[in-house]
């Protein structure tokens, strides 16, 4: 059976015309903010020394996530919530789909690799710097990618096999994998169950590594006999640990059941709180809580003001 689709309506807000210029705004200026702290974040950890480091290499990789991750589907968003023919095509659509997931499942495998680091840092300081060694570091964030990419293969390629005849109207504003696998007039449920098994290995496997790391970490830091080191271990961490349950816990809360049919619109909330809240918070959530980011942010600033006042004093 051949597609009859050739596009496909994102109905995104539509049901609430009125809201769409309000929200049109405040996504944008939130978009503005998830790049310029994002790309600010890997630009500092670039230019200062003190932040060449397997932490902060990791954290620069997030932080290009949080951009990658959202491009996929804010801009389009922003676009349809103007526009008064909300489509995309047929391709485009799977294309937003892959890449949306390829960046999400990445994250989570990113954000295993990224505890293993603190556990190694906290539990094995001397020999830290020739455990994560660059090499090794690269091959972790390869690993990442390459790990998301195969996770995500084979359901993709089965969902494009399938024949779609309609109706072409995804209630989401992205093209989200449960309503448009709901599109296809074709047995659906090995892919579901694909799919729900895909979602329950990543989250089950890159949590337990997170969560043995952690338990290994404050294990190791109740062990220091200083309250102070005690406390400057904990600070090293605790970014981290509040980025990671963020993201587990909404996840896990969206994908981790059989059908999303019955509660696509909780998942359109919960889809903007993990595409759009998640990525602004993560820089700033990385950058206050982190006193080497802020010494080194105001090293920065301070350099600037003085290059600047050179440039007036000529």
């Amino acid at each position: 059976m051949l597609n009859t689709i050739t596009e496909l309506v994102l109905v995104g807000f539509s049901n609430h015309p009125q809201a769409e210029i309000p929200l049109f705004f405040l996504f944008s200026v939130v978009y503005l903010v998830i790049l310029f702290g994002n790309i600010a974040l890997i630009i500092l950890v670039a230019i200062d020394s003190c932040l060449q480091t397997p932490m902060y290499f990791f954290l620069c990789h997030l932080a290009f996530l949080n951009i990658f991750y959202t491009t996929t589907v804010v801009p389009k968003m922003l676009f349809n919530l103007l526009a008064s023919k909300k489509n995309i095509s047929f391709g485009g659509c799977f294309t937003q789909s892959y890449f949306y997931f390829l960046s999400g499942c990445t994250e989570f495998i990113l954000f295993a690799v990224m505890s293993y680091d603190r556990y190694v840092a906290i539990s094995s300081p001397l020999q830290y710097p020739t455990i994560m060694t660059s090499s090794l570091c690269v091959r972790l964030v390869i690993l990442s990618w390459v790990g998301g990419f195969l996770l995500i293969l084979p359901s993709t390629v089965l969902k494009v096999g399938l024949p779609y005849c309609g109706p072409n109207v995804i209630d989401h504003f992205f093209c989200d994998s449960a309503p448009l696998l709901h599109l296809a007039c074709a047995d659906i449920h090995i892919i579901e169950l694909l799919d729900f098994l895909s979602s329950l290995v990543l989250l089950i496997s890159s949590l337990s590594l997170t969560v043995v790391s952690y338990v290994y970490v404050i294990s190791t830091i109740l062990k220091i006999p200083s309250g102070q080191g005690q406390r400057k271990a904990f600070a090293t961490c605790a970014s981290h640990f509040i980025v990671v349950s963020m993201g587990y816990g909404i996840s896990i809360f969206v994908y981790v059941h059989l059908s999303q049919k019955s509660s696509l619109h909780l998942n359109k909330i919960l889809f903007i709180l993990s595409s759009v809240l998640t990525p602004l918070l993560n820089p700033f959530i990385f950058g206050l809580r982190n006193e080497t980011m802020k010494d080194a942010l105001k090293d920065s600033l301070a350099k600037d003001r003085n290059f600047l006042k050179g440039m007036r004093s000529k």
